[in-house]
């Protein structure tokens, strides 16, 4: 059963919002949009348009990130891997820290829309 507290300043009703409106209609560079900022992680909405990683470029986070493909396609190139993934709406996956990546392609028709959390693990002794 959940308790009930109560709050000497209530929250006001939260604003209902949606992860494809106001997106930047000329995308140059790929679009970043923080989210929600927690204590350890965070979550950010990018969109791209035919961007990618540079050639030669690897990225390199030193938190996990779970990454989620909401519209658009995208292919993901992982160091020492031959294989490329492709994704597709609906695809997740959680890239471990320290994990050399890049983005090898994004749809130049479309927008592809992707949520990322980007967190920490909890290490046990």
């Amino acid at each position: 059963m959940k308790k009930i507290l109560n709050a000497k300043h209530p929250a006001v009703s939260p604003a209902i919002n949606n992860l494809f409106d106001k997106i930047p209609k000329n995308l140059k560079d790929e679009y970043f949009e923080s989210i929600i900022d927690g204590e350890d992680f965070f979550l950010e909405r990018i969109v791209s348009k035919g961007q990618t990683t540079p050639k030669g470029t690897w990225l390199c986070e030193d938190t996990n990130e779970w990454v989620l493909l909401l519209s658009g396609s995208a292919k993901l190139q992982f160091k020492n891997d031959d294989n490329i993934r492709t994704l597709v709406p609906g695809d997740h996956l959680t890239i471990p820290a320290g994990t050399y990546h890049r983005v090898a392609w994004t749809n130049q028709n479309e927008k592809t829309v992707w949520l990322a959390i980007h967190f920490k693990s909890k290490v046990k002794e």
